[in-house]
């Protein structure tokens, strides 16, 4: 059953509110106090929504409180029963020492309808390709960039990967360069990384490597909606992650993940800007106003636009 399109604005107002928050500590290296400010404001406002909302994409377990934890209770108890995904501030060192990605994101499904991401490590790969086996985890850099190539009529000189600037992604990084691909790298911030293959005004085509496991649920939620491609593989480094996936229904440890098993069925996906990054632009102030940027997606009315909203601001 599709979700309700007046839902859109109440979430619209989460994410604004909790970017508002966070934006009060940009520039202050100080990413715990910018965390709780963000995630504040966006309990409140989840609480306020009529819905049975549970969080199962969130910030840690329930004894790491004031964090909003995997299994917690919002809204008013009336109304849908609501899969909730949350990442209050992305690009916690963003927004620590101000700099351009900082975002809040959640995203929103029927209930069961969302994968839970243990706390663990994604293999990822999107591209704004929808087709099937034209790009695959299970292919060789060379046979994803060529079949990109060949599906795009563009060369591979003129194809733009986008990666996470970690060690671990060296031997991606040198195999894309023998095959003289383009690179964009990035710091931190691997949902608005993955988001960046929506658009041709974003030049990028693919978006691989290794990055968070529920940051993955959140940008699979907002692709789902642009008809882009995406798979994700959980990797376990220890017994003690396998224990917890365990507990959270994941048997099959190395299993390959497609879109329509991550997120299924409606859903609701918004990110706000915090500081200024590709997607949006960050919080300003306009005389007594805060001004926001937040992307939004729904997918069964088809709505992908970039919302601005206006704040008073209370002093």
């Amino acid at each position: 059953m599709p979700l309700d399109k007046s839902f859109l604005y109440k979430f619209i107002k989460v994410t604004e509110k909790a970017a508002i928050g966070a934006y009060n500590f940009l520039g202050k290296d100080n990413k715990i106090a910018a965390d709780k400010a963000a995630v504040d404001p966006m309990r409140f406002e989840l609480n306020r929504i009529e819905m049975n909302g549970k969080i199962v994409i969130g910030e840690g377990e329930m004894d790491e409180a004031p964090m909003l934890y995997i299994g917690e209770e919002l809204g008013t108890k009336n109304g849908p029963f609501l899969d909730i995904a949350v990442d209050p501030l992305e690009g916690t060192n963003f927004a620590a020492n101000n700099l351009p990605g900082a975002l809040s994101v959640i995203a929103i499904s029927e209930k069961n309808n969302l994968l839970n991401a243990p706390e663990t490590y994604m293999e990822k790969i999107s591209t704004r390709v929808a087709e099937k086996n034209v790009v695959d985890l299970d292919y060789s850099i060379k046979k994803n960039i060529f079949n990109l190539s060949e599906y795009l009529n563009k060369k591979p000189e003129n194809l733009t990967a986008c990666i996470l600037k970690r060690p671990r992604h060296n031997k991606i990084v040198t195999e894309l360069r023998d095959l003289n691909v383009k690179i964009k790298f990035i710091s931190d911030g691997d949902v608005s990384g993955a988001l960046l293959v929506t658009d041709d005004k974003y030049s990028v085509d693919i978006f691989l490597g290794i990055g968070g496991g529920p940051e993955g649920v959140l940008a699979a939620t907002a692709l789902d909606a642009f008809n882009c491609s995406f798979q994700g593989r959980f990797l376990f480094e220890t017994d003690k992650d396998k224990k917890r996936a365990n507990e959270m229904g994941i048997n099959d440890f190395s299993k390959k993940y497609e879109l329509d098993e991550i997120v299924k069925g409606d859903s609701i996906f918004c990110a706000t800007g915090i500081t200024n990054g590709d997607l949006v632009s960050g919080i300003k102030i306009d005389e007594d106003n805060f001004i926001s940027e937040t992307l939004v997606t729904h997918k069964h009315s088809c709505f992908k636009k970039v919302v601005k909203l206006n704040q008073k601001i209370i002093r």
